[in-house]
């Protein structure tokens, strides 16, 4: 049985860990690295069901193992996910979308958390030779949550920590030392098409703009076609040109603080990079828009206030 065959363009990635679990050579550690969107959970998944299923002969316990990874409600196996909070209680990126959660700051995996993993690795496995905890988005992790993180995997047991992240330097170098690194990478044209084909968004494909952003990450491609039709058509077509004059400047600046919430507004600081820089190089814009937008970012993860950063980022650039 084929257990990576959902995993289209990384095969450098899949012979690591087939081989791992072929030896019987399980690292305590593996940072899967690489851009968003180009399969790291789903190899993740795949390799958990190997796993779990390396010893099993019988199909149908192979495909129990494989239907309990793909519910998350597999005993020995914990998926970690940064959270928002709200009202002291943690809300997952879908429990907040259901709920309507005005979401002012991105997710992070939190200390809680960290010590849950603990927990969850306090007892022996059940069912497997070895529990399995995964953590999503490794670095929205605080130095905290990390340090915690960190004596676990110096002694993780009968476990083994699979930490999911962008690059190598957004995580902890103590981390790092102690994770085995499985390199994934951004997919060619080919591989990108049938990846948006077989999830039914080969309409995106078409997409020249969004095609460009994604820039082999079908994921990236995905959120960014999503994120385009969630916002509103007026407020999209008004922010792909710079701002002609200060009173333009802090009127955009209002109308964005009012109709997108801050994850959005770093989403858009993406966007507009990329639009801006499109213009910068076709001669339309005299200096690069770069800077002042990297700068808007770090003020709106910061918590300044939003339509604050906003106006001083349109004027800056608009002058």
């Amino acid at each position: 049985m084929d257990y990576f065959e959902s995993l289209i363009g990384q095969t450098q990635a899949v012979e690591l860990l087939t081989e791992a679990v072929s030896q019987n050579r399980i690292a305590p550690g593996y940072l899967f690295v690489g851009s968003n969107g180009i399969g790291k959970s789903l190899a993740a998944r795949c390799f958990i069901e190997l796993l779990f299923s390396a010893n099993l002969t019988e199909p149908r316990l192979i495909t129990s193992v494989q239907n309990r990874v793909r519910l998350g409600n597999h005993p020995d196996l914990l998926w970690v996910e940064p959270t928002y909070m709200n009202q002291g209680k943690r809300l997952s990126p879908k429990e907040a979308e259901e709920a309507g959660l005005k979401r002012k700051s991105p997710p992070q995996i939190r200390l809680e958390q960290v010590r849950e993993i603990s927990n969850f690795l306090s007892r022996p496995p059940l069912e497997s030779a070895r529990s399995i905890v995964v953590l999503e988005q490794a670095e929205t992790m605080g130095e905290g949550a990390a340090n915690g993180l960190l004596k676990t995997l110096e002694e993780p047991g009968k476990a083994a920590l699979i930490l999911i992240a962008p690059s190598v330097d957004s995580l902890l170098p103590t981390l790092i030392s102690r994770c085995q690194k499985i390199q994934f990478n951004r997919l060619n044209p080919a591989a990108m098409a049938e990846v948006l084909q077989q999830g039914g968004f080969g309409e995106i494909l078409s997409n020249s703009e969004v095609m460009g952003m994604a820039q082999g990450s079908p994921g990236e491609a995905i959120g960014i076609w999503q994120q385009l039709q969630s916002m509103p058509d007026d407020l999209l077509q008004k922010v792909k040109q710079l701002p002609r004059n200060l009173r333009s400047a802090l009127e955009l600046a209002k109308e964005i603080d009012k109709a997108l919430d801050t994850e959005s507004q770093l989403w858009l600081i993406d966007y507009l990079q990329h639009c801006y820089w499109q213009q910068f190089l076709a001669g339309g814009i005299s200096r690069s828009p770069l800077e002042p937008l990297e700068k808007a970012r770090q003020y709106l993860l910061n918590y300044v206030q939003p339509r604050l950063v906003w106006e001083c980022t349109l004027m800056g650039i608009c002058q």
